[in-house]
């Protein structure tokens, strides 16, 4: 069922990774970013719902539950724990999409204020960032510097060009400025940190 449903999304158009069990779905969890998750209640290990309870305490990914119980008691359970949908066996493949994609329209993955880079998640207009789910608590200039940073990936930006973008005109030629907000906003992003690469002579450069 699993690689069925999985072979049916890659057709549509939609990047899968799989897991035979709740465990390995925590584990995927760690290791990237997914736009949301398809949970079958029943699995080996850790079923669903407890994966479910799991990514509620990090996480605010769409999940949709997929079950052969039909009873009113999993339904509701299941959306309790932080469940966005329930669909229950047998369904079409085409349902199932149908879904996915009304559950990725509502999500505020989708609106144009709130930018999903690698690990971290901007909301710029909420003026709040997460790291892998994780809420990054950040000055007013930090968080500046991280979204202009943001807006220009791969481009090697100045110490004058940061100064002019983010502080304004008030702080030109002061490079100083920009090096220590830098220092420590890489601190604060942690193993992330290389996200902001130095560029020696120039000024830095934000690859993911």
């Amino acid at each position: 069922m699993r690689e069925l449903i999985a072979m049916y999304l890659i057709k549509e158009g939609y990047e899968c990774v799989e897991a035979e069990d709740g465990e390995e779905a925590l584990a995927r969890l760690v290791e990237r970013r997914f736009d949301l998750l398809v949970l079958d209640v029943m699995m080996p290990n850790m079923d669903g719902l407890s994966v479910c309870m799991k990514v509620r305490e990090k996480s605010d990914v769409p999940i949709i539950f997929v079950t052969a119980r039909g009873d009113e008691w999993d339904k509701v359970n299941g959306l309790k724990i932080g469940a966005d949908d329930y669909i229950v066996k047998p369904f079409s493949p085409r349902e199932l999409v149908a879904r996915i994609e009304a559950l990725l329209r509502r999500t505020h993955r989708q609106v144009d204020d709130i930018a999903s880079i690698g690990p971290l998640e901007m909301d710029i207009k909420g003026h709040k960032v997460r790291i892998n789910g994780i809420d990054l608590f950040l000055t007013l200039k930090e968080f500046d510097l991280l979204a202009c940073f943001t807006r220009h990936i791969g481009q090697v930006l100045s110490r004058d060009q940061l100064l002019e973008m983010v502080w304004g005109y008030e702080y030109y030629g002061n490079a100083r400025t920009v090096d220590t907000h830098v220092k420590t906003l890489r601190m604060k992003l942690g193993e992330y940190a290389s996200l902001i690469q130095t560029v020696w002579g120039i000024g830095y450069k934000f690859e993911v």
